[in-house]
């Protein structure tokens, strides 16, 4: 599992991105501050770091040297779009650069991008009986390619990443199709039925009486 410092000053966006990192399966923590960062990093050795500009104690470019001589890949998230910003964050080292507000689609597939060149992550996963290759977005069974629709992949991912909790059909939309529930969940029943007829696996994933469903996987 991958390790993911978010050092954010807003509670509410930082939240918000460790919960969407958790789904996805990466091992959070969360600094408010630049000096709150550093006592974390005592105990705690990050794989990639989101890192925002404007800190209440300092700038993130402050901390940036500290990571890039360790090796570690860092991200901007920041609210400054102008081009100067973009341009002075990426030739300082920064991995990538984000601006607020973004989707949580976005953020997961750019760390996914980051840790890959970075050789931290895995391009390909075992998982079930089923060869997931991640750069290519395909899934096999015993050899042979499933085909599985966008949605469906990133759907089966969330509940391997997930496996053993249970999710709700709320959750799911929001993380899934990025936009929160407005009444109407059948599309998740719908996806999940046919993941379960796609991959042979009906008692597998289980549904949670009136929530949601959960990937059952025995230890």
């Amino acid at each position: 599992m991958e390790k993911i410092i978010i050092i954010e000053d807003d509670p509410a966006i930082s939240d918000l991105i460790k919960l969407n990192l958790e789904l996805a399966g990466y091992d959070c923590r969360q600094a408010y501050s630049g000096q709150e960062a550093q006592c974390i990093l005592t105990d705690f050795s990050p794989d990639l770091v989101l890192l925002d500009i404007s800190l209440p104690d300092m700038e993130g470019y402050e901390l940036l040297d500290r990571f890039k001589n360790s090796e570690v890949p860092v991200i901007f998230l920041t609210a400054r779009s102008a081009l100067i910003d973009k341009v002075k964050g990426l030739k300082m080292g920064a991995d990538d650069y984000i601006v607020k507000p973004f989707e949580a689609m976005e953020l997961l597939a750019r760390i996914e991008a980051v840790l890959r060149r970075y050789g931290r992550k895995s391009d390909r996963m075992d998982f079930g009986g089923l060869e997931i290759d991640l750069e290519e977005r395909t899934v096999k069974r015993d050899g042979f390619i499933v085909d599985l629709t966008l949605k469906e992949y990133e759907l089966l991912l969330l509940l391997i990443h997930n496996r053993n909790k249970a999710l709700s059909r709320e959750k799911i939309l929001e993380h899934v199709w990025d936009y929160e529930y407005i009444g109407e969940t059948r599309t998740v029943d719908i996806h999940i039925q046919k993941i379960r007829k796609k991959l042979g696996w009906e008692d597998r994933i289980k549904t949670v009486y009136k929530f949601g469903y959960r990937l059952e996987v025995l230890s």
